[in-house]
């Protein structure tokens, strides 16, 4: 899989010089893994099913408080309905990655969107990371810590190898790229 589009694409610009101008914000190239459905859906799926746990538990301790547990128990269900049903499809249909030579590009959220570029120059470190679920689904996120004070661009939902495949890529383009990553 080409993890980064030509050089030369006349729709994204000639490819940044790091002598030059930064790179511009626009939207990245890649979709996320489709797997990522699966991901979003049972970790959804864990936290409100633990949520209504709570709820349950609670009414079968505290029998006064059924009656005045149960309007929490209705926004909780609806809540947790969303969570599972809706947001793993609109997280996949808005997420998007991109890595070029020059910088790397994220666009995530479900209602609040987060659109970011990190030009290479200014990247402190790499990391492939791996909950128990991703292991599971053979998924990883990759993080890139910039020296910006918003920190990390994280690209979640990635197939392993593509995560294992562009932190190696990545760190050796920042090595050889000019700056001091600050």
């Amino acid at each position: 899989m080409n993890l980064a589009p030509p050089r030369t694409d006349p729709a994204h610009g000639p490819a940044h010089d790091p002598g030059g101008p930064a790179p511009r914000l626009r939207p990245p190239h890649h979709r996320v893994d489709p797997r990522a459905l699966r991901w979003w859906t049972l970790r959804n799926l864990v936290v409100s099913l633990g949520a209504l746990a709570v709820l349950g538990a609670l009414a079968w301790w505290w029998q006064a408080a059924r009656p005045w547990l149960l309007a929490p128990a209705v926004v909780v269900g609806l809540w947790a309905l969303v969570r599972v049903a809706v947001e793993p499809r609109w997280r996949y249909a808005v997420h998007r990655w991109e890595a070029t030579d020059d910088a790397v590009y994220g666009l995530t959220g479900w209602v609040v969107r987060e659109w970011r570029v990190a030009p290479l120059s200014r990247v402190q470190t790499v990391d492939a990371v791996r909950g128990p679920l991703e292991q599971v689904l053979g998924l990883a996120t990759l993080r890139v810590t910039t020296a910006s004070s918003a920190g990390t661009i994280s690209i979640v939902g990635l197939d392993r190898q593509v995560a294992a495949d562009l932190a190696e890529r990545l760190t050796l383009v920042v090595e050889r790229t000019p700056g001091d990553a600050t």
